[in-house]
């Protein structure tokens, strides 16, 4: 019988062994960002569109921050986002 070498192993073990956790840590950050800045639209009754004209940028520009499957956001676009809901972003290396 075969044992099996990931038994009692943390996910972000097996996932750096397959090497995609750091895809993985991306994706899931991504996925929260883009949440708390839809939440952050609902308390403010802030629409897509309106988002977009405060920002001065495109309808389009803001689907794809929204879109948590969506990587390819700048951290500029995000930090003025956040800044036009009353937010900011906090990044740390750790």
């Amino acid at each position: 019988m075969a044992k099996n070498k990931h038994k009692g192993s943390s996910l972000d073990s097996f996932l750096e062994e397959e090497g995609v956790l750091g895809n993985f840590q991306a994706i899931a950050i991504k996925e929260v960002v883009a949440w708390q800045l839809s939440q952050a639209m609902k308390e403010k009754n802030i629409s897509k569109s309106a988002l977009a004209a405060l920002m001065k940028t495109s309808r389009t520009q803001i689907d794809r921050v929204l879109d948590p499957t969506n990587g390819n956001v700048t951290l500029e676009t995000l930090l003025r986002a956040a800044a036009v809901l009353g937010r900011s972003v906090q990044l740390q290396l750790v």
